[in-house]
């Protein structure tokens, strides 16, 4: 039996672009934040340390989750 030869990858890239964009599709590129970074990492933990100062307030949280879903499904 002879094998099919394999298709290089960027024929394949290609064809498989082409039958997105046949489908109404376009490609997208998008920049996301890098989590390894210590710029990022000290954001965050600055950020979380704000958050667990307010978790204190437990007024605040019962009344975010409360209209977490507004208006609610239950009339209750």
């Amino acid at each position: 039996m002879n094998k099919p030869t394999p298709v290089p990858g960027r024929e394949r890239v290609a064809k498989r672009r082409a039958a997105l964009r046949a489908e109404g599709l376009r490609p997208r590129q998008i920049w996301v934040p890098d989590v390894n970074s210590p710029e990022f990492k000290a954001e965050a933990r600055r950020q979380s340390q704000i958050l667990a100062r307010h978790m204190a307030k437990t007024d605040d949280i019962a009344f975010a989750e409360a209209i977490q879903y507004w208006p609610p499904d239950d009339p209750d």
